[in-house]
């Protein structure tokens, strides 16, 4: 088994996130904004995942020594730069996350209650009982709980393979158009810094951070067929996880747009 092959074991979930009935229920700005409201989720839990990776692959602690593979140290590092420390679109540093709340805030979406969120986690110290206690829809909760607990296992195999098929990457490419398609209908709000922010994930994961991912599994996997049996497993379930994510945002929208009618 390779990568290729767990592209096409994993294609019909792929098919169903892009064809997800979603997409055309974002008839307006206000949808736009539940949508952003709830994905943000997504953008957030990301880093623990790419977080989670470079304290598996890396060295983090003190005293330093070298880790074992020179290779998966550059890949895991010089992505984790990218996406913890990236040029804004005006020139600042910030985080994925950063950028992504920001360009929420531009464009007059609520982030409020993922702040709030994350001032629970803080408090707490136990995300899955912040997980539990929020007051997040059911299948955002699943969508968190499910990275969480693969991070929490602890298999390099596992948490890479959620980080690289779990996220489809073709995402930020068909929401690109959607944004553009916005700003030319809606010309008074501001979505630069949105499309900003996803077409810096178009030019990253196509020129640099898929094909390093792609190794990345492929080191870690190696010969091993019940490593490559495992991330077949997981990366299934996290398309599932991420399509039960869409679901709830989905059901938000048509809720928002039942009481206005």
């Amino acid at each position: 088994m390779n990568t290729e092959t767990i592209n096409k074991s994993i294609q019909a979930h792929k098919t169903q996130l892009l064809n997800h009935p979603l997409y055309t229920q974002i008839q307006n700005i206000d949808d736009l904004r539940h949508f952003l409201e709830g994905h943000v989720y997504a953008v957030w839990d990301f880093m623990s995942l790419l977080k989670a990776l470079q304290m598996k692959l890396t060295c983090t602690t003190t005293p330093w020594f070298a880790s074992a593979n020179p290779e998966m140290r550059y890949l895991i590092n010089e992505i984790v730069l990218a996406e913890e420390s990236d040029i804004t679109l005006d020139g600042r540093r910030q985080s994925h996350f950063e950028m992504y709340l920001e360009a929420m805030e531009a464009c007059g979406a609520n982030t409020e209650n993922v702040i709030v969120f994350l001032d629970s986690v803080i408090a707490m110290q136990n995300i899955f009982v912040s997980i539990r206690i929020s007051d997040l829809h059911p299948k955002i909760k699943d969508f968190l709980d499910f990275t969480f607990r693969v991070i929490e296992q602890g298999k390099p195999h596992e948490i890479a393979a959620t980080f690289t098929f779990g996220r489809e990457d073709l995402i930020p490419d068909m929401f690109t158009e959607i944004l553009k398609n916005f700003k030319a209908n809606f010309p008074e709000v501001d979505l630069s810094k949105l499309i900003y922010y996803f077409e810096r994930h178009i030019e990253l994961d196509a020129d640099d951070h898929g094909p390093m991912a792609m190794q990345m599994i492929t080191e870690l996997c190696g010969d091993d067929a019940q490593k490559w049996k495992e991330v077949e497993t997981v990366s299934i379930q996290a398309l599932e996880k991420r399509i039960g994510l869409w679901d709830a945002i989905e059901e938000h929208i048509n809720e928002k747009h039942l009481a206005t009618t």
